[in-house]
């Protein structure tokens, strides 16, 4: 059986990479890798070589984005990838399933492009809604292309049937993500000490804050006040920032973050890219989360932390417990940091399924 996997950005393949490994071990499937998005771009880290650091080979490297995250410029980004893979599709046809995940315009760009030819696609993370995202209509588009659907918690079920109008073509797999913690060993503070010039055992928060892609025209006025308030918490805490993906407006972040590491070098560290190993530390050795990634909704519960979650961005998604919404108000951004830095949380997990990888590759087999 011929896959094709579909992997745009560091967030999707952290998430594929339990599936990848057991797609490369099965003897029965050839395992193909299409790397497109962000992973070929020297801006956003060139991801693509932790792929095959990783020990994957890449069977396909598309260069899809233009240098701009305007919205002009991401819909320049869409057609040219719609158009990549218009081309692609008609080169490659020899695909059994296509897998795509989550919600990128990136994806749903190379997914539209395979409809004319009939592809068989399948799509992880279906069912999800976040309100504060235009990603919430990428992934719905993505869900109505495909044949088969996996969705992280039962109750997303439901809205895959209210949107392709019949039952039967979900499973719940919970978070792929999560299978990475039995896999890989988080790395000692010496070691990541040594590979990325970070003491975990100074007090810091793991910041993550990507652009509201719905109100993009207000992401200065956000962007403004999470630098206030970051800037507020120097005074207690160093800032590991991960930094913005492409999307509209992500440059203004990203120069806010900058401002702030210039301002106090030795506190803040800008990390394009961790890598699921070290991310995983880091969240590990973290005080709390801060900002507005699904990282912080799907992830950080397994490991005892409570998460801030800023503004609309992932409004709609069901969280855990551990996650406190907060809006983007500088004080209570702030407040809140001060509550909850000392607390763990010792609750379950709702995104945590044993047997995610195996139920995908049995319905991929088994689909008539």
């Amino acid at each position: 059986m011929n896959i094709a996997v579909l992997t745009s950005s560091r967030a999707d393949y952290g998430i594929y990479l339990p599936l990848l490994r057991k797609l490369q071990e099965d003897p029965e499937i050839r395992l193909s890798i299409i790397a497109f998005g962000t992973h070929t771009s020297s801006f956003h880290g060139h991801t693509i070589d932790v792929i095959r650091k990783d020990g994957f080979q890449v069977s396909h490297e598309l260069n899809t984005l233009v240098n701009d995250d305007s919205p002009s410029g991401i819909a320049m980004s869409y057609a040219k990838t719609a158009e990549s893979f218009a081309s692609f599709w008609a080169k490659n046809t020899a695909y059994d399933w296509i897998i795509c995940l989550g919600d990128r315009f990136e994806m749903s760009a190379a997914v539209q492009a395979s409809i004319p030819f009939q592809y068989k696609i399948a799509h992880l993370y279906a069912g999800d809604t976040t309100l504060g995202a235009i990603d919430n209509i990428y992934r719905h588009q993505l869900t109505l292309a495909s044949k088969l659907h996996f969705v992280s918690i039962p109750e997303y079920q439901l809205r895959v049937t209210e949107l392709i109008g019949k039952s039967g073509t979900s499973s719940v797999i919970g978070s792929l993500s999560l299978l990475n913690l039995k896999e890989l060993d988080p790395e000692s503070p010496e070691e990541f000490f040594s590979k990325w010039g970070i003491s975990l055992h100074r007090k810091f928060i793991l910041v993550t804050v990507h652009p509201e892609t719905v109100n993009f025209q207000l992401n200065e006025v956000y962007a403004g006040i999470t630098e206030s308030a970051l800037r507020q918490c120097l005074s207690g805490f160093d800032l590991v920032i991960t930094m913005p993906n492409a999307d509209t407006n992500g440059e203004i972040y990203r120069t806010c973050f900058q401002r702030l590491k210039k301002e106090a070098p030795e506190k803040v560290h800008l990390i394009e890219n961790f890598g699921t190993k070290s991310y995983f530390t880091a969240m590990k050795h973290a005080a709390l989360l801060v900002g507005n990634s699904s990282s912080g909704i799907y992830e950080a519960a397994s490991f005892g932390k409570m998460v801030l979650n800023i503004g609309d961005r992932q409004k709609g998604r069901i969280a855990p417990q551990n996650v406190k919404h907060v809006r983007f108000n500088e004080q209570e951004i702030v407040d809140a940091v001060l509550q909850n830095e000392n607390l763990t949380f010792d609750g379950d997990n709702p995104f945590s399924v044993e047997n995610g990888v195996e139920l995908i590759i049995e319905r991929l087999k088994n689909y008539q």
